[in-house]
Parts: C-alpha cells; structure tokens; sequence
C-alpha cells in the first residue's frame, strides 16, 4: 500500500490521507494498513463472490457490528461451502 504523503500543492491526498481526514472529520481513528489490507481483501471477496455493491456494504457490516476485520473475512471465504 502506497503510504507516502502527497508533496504537490492541490494534489489529491493518498488513501490513507484521505482516510485520516475522515477520521478526523468524524472524531475517531483511522485503520491502521494491516487492517485496511484486510478489509480490501473482504472487499475483494464480496465483489467476486456477488455484485459489485457487496463490497463496500460487507466492510460496513464489519463496522457496524464491531466485529474483527479478519474473521469477517475467514467467514466471507466460507460462504457457499457446504456446512457453512
């Protein structure tokens, strides 16, 4: 993940800039990267796996329900095998 900050006035921030601001902007904390790497990776899972709009609402369930990025995920990847 690209975490170099931006050094050009007016240029976009980077990810986890951006991530930053709205953190900030909304009185909490970002994600550290090991967690945005998983929550990319779960994003990853529920768009190939189903549509496209899976993606951003299963990260917001994982939020939601306060639950551990990666066992969302090692749940996701279990979904449709038989006994899951």
């Amino acid at each position: 993940m690209d975490t170099e900050t931006t050094d050009t006035a007016g240029a976009k921030p980077t990810g986890p800039e951006w991530l930053a601001q709205f953190a900030a902007a909304l009185g909490g904390e970002a994600p550290d990267e090991a967690t945005i790497a998983v929550l990319l990776d779960l994003a990853g899972v529920a768009a190939h796996a189903s549509e496209r709009i899976a993606a951003p609402i299963a990260c917001f369930m994982v939020g939601r329900l306060g639950l551990d990025p990666a066992e969302a995920l090692a749940r996701a990847g279990s979904l449709g095998d038989p006994g899951s």
